[in-house]
């Protein structure tokens, strides 16, 4: 078995590894000068980038979620496209549709906004179950399919889908299929009172927002997102989070528990927590800080569960407390 370094000093990061470590620290840096105060929040938005995953922001209005997916679209220098998800928006609306051109008799496909890098679906629970499927195809393929025909998106491709966990008049709640293709799901919060006493003077004259400039460009996400596949895991910490997306499904609060697929999202994503934090190997650290985001939010709890007011991040945690620890 390979011996495997156990800190940062110990390894010497490839020349690659070494060119991305502080390019992605400038992004973090720029993106942490518009989100006050939520420096976890910006790096797990970094680490779904790096690792092409999506992420389903939950929270109240006015936190500040739409100014993190606009920042990102910014920093990245990545088209960026919003949709207002509303209950009589129709999936062509989202995708496209083909329309017949009576000049030449034929129909010709005219693309709809997903056709972008980052898009911001705002409110996905306000539209209805067919529109929301409309994404299902592009965030686990990067290609949508209209007629029979298969259109493929530019890379880097991300979707960032808001919605409001308090506010369930008039919403349809994402079902299983719909959860399961987040990478990660996450809560701002609110800010202390420093950050944002911080905040009505950094809004006074001008939003942080129109001084933020590209940092980094779309070819050099995608040169990072190839970087990632390179970071090292051993079989050990592989197994270990295969047991842990195993406890969920044991767990006697739970209904539904973590899919294969959660299994895969976990193992991306702690790639790119590794290489974000400088490192070309995964420790056990890396799916302790990860388990709860990428987890919780794909598990169904049972009714007596939710009843005594279990949450799904407890549960989690219980299993990462029931779960050995590769040494």
């Amino acid at each position: 078995m390979p011996k495997q370094a156990s800190h940062p000093s110990d390894s010497v990061l490839p020349d690659a590894l070494s060119e991305v470590h502080p390019k992605l620290q400038a992004l973090r840096a720029a993106l942490n000068r518009v989100i006050l105060g939520k420096p976890d929040q910006v790096d797990q938005m970094l680490i779904a980038l790096l690792a092409g995953g999506h992420v389903l922001l939950e929270d109240i209005p006015g936190i500040g979620k739409t100014t993190l997916a606009k920042a990102f679209a910014l920093a990245t220098g990545c088209q960026f496209r919003r949709i207002q998800f509303t209950p009589d928006l129709l999936p062509s609306d989202v995708i496209g549709a083909s329309i017949y051109n009576p000049v030449d008799h034929a129909f010709h496909f005219k693309s709809g906004p997903v056709f972008t890098q980052i898009l911001m679906a705002d409110e996905i629970n306000r539209a209805s179950p067919r529109t929301q499927s409309s994404l299902l195809e592009v965030m686990a393929e990067q290609q949508i399919t209209v007629d029979g025909q298969a259109y493929t998106l530019e890379s880097p491709f991300m979707v960032i889908a808001t919605q409001n966990p308090v506010e369930y008049q008039g919403t349809y709640p994402l079902p299983e299929a719909q959860l399961d293709r987040f990478m990660l799901c996450l809560r701002l919060g609110y800010p202390d009172l420093e950050q944002e006493l911080a905040m009505l003077y950094d809004h006074e004259h001008s939003l942080p927002l129109q001084q933020l400039t590209p940092v980094l460009s779309p070819s050099e996400i995608c040169y990072f997102q190839k970087t990632v596949q390179n970071v090292a895991v051993h079989r050990d910490i592989g197994a270990y989070i295969i047991k842990l997306v195993d406890a969920t499904r044991k767990h006697a609060a739970i209904q539904l528990g973590a899919s294969p697929r959660a299994g895969l999202s976990l193992f991306q994503a702690v790639k790119a927590h590794a290489l974000l934090a400088g490192r070309d190997y995964v420790l056990p650290e890396d799916v302790k800080s990860l388990a709860a985001a990428v987890l919780a939010h794909r598990l169904q709890l049972d009714a007596k569960a939710r009843y005594q007011g279990m949450g799904k991040v407890d549960v989690v945690l219980e299993c990462l407390e029931q779960v050995a620890v590769p040494r």
